[in-house]
């Protein structure tokens, strides 16, 4: 097991980039005739929302916070921080936030109260990753890549103490 091969292949980048290409459909269908922002929340979510940009057929703006509940544990604390704010307001706008996973709920739901409160038109939620089984709050994905059980994964964006972001497959990470 090297720094390429972490464990077994979860989800091919050919199974990724299909639906990748499904949910930039989808939300050019729901926002027809209008613009959206996407925040993407660092550093998980980069390259899902890198590739959703160019999925999208239609105005489109995109800004980035970088948020922490982890640290270097597979385990969440339950403690969330923004570590880095949007650079500009999202008053009047349609916002989507753009996840790399969602699993407890708690980052998004922190995410998704904290923004509400700056007045933006709508806030709605793409993740590659929904794992519900971990939920410990209610939160809604809108626009969902693949729900999966519950196992540690990396690649496409999703890291282990900064390592196996670069990866194209999502592998479960065998410790």
């Amino acid at each position: 097991m090297g720094w390429q091969n972490p464990g077994r292949i979860l989800i091919t980048h050919e199974e990724i980039e299909h639906k990748v290409k499904e949910i930039g459909a989808s939300i050019t269908e729901d926002y027809q005739g209008s613009q959206v922002l996407l925040i993407g929340v660092l550093k998980g979510a980069v390259i899902f929302l890198a590739d959703l940009l160019r999925c999208l057929d239609m105005p489109v703006e995109a800004d980035f916070m970088a948020l922490s509940s982890y640290g270097s544990s597979t385990k969440t604390s339950g403690v969330v921080r923004i570590l880095k704010d949007l650079d500009r307001g999202i008053e009047q706008k349609n916002v989507i936030i753009v996840e790399d996973i969602v699993d407890t709920g708690l980052t998004l739901q922190f995410l998704y109260n904290n923004l509400w409160q700056r007045y933006p038109n709508s806030i709605k939620v793409a993740s590659l990753l929904d794992k519900p089984e971990k939920r410990q709050v209610e939160m809604e994905v809108d626009y969902c890549g693949f729900t999966i059980p519950d196992h540690f994964v990396v690649g496409y964006g999703l890291d282990f103490d900064e390592k196996y972001r670069n990866l194209p497959d999502i592998h479960i990470l065998e410790e």
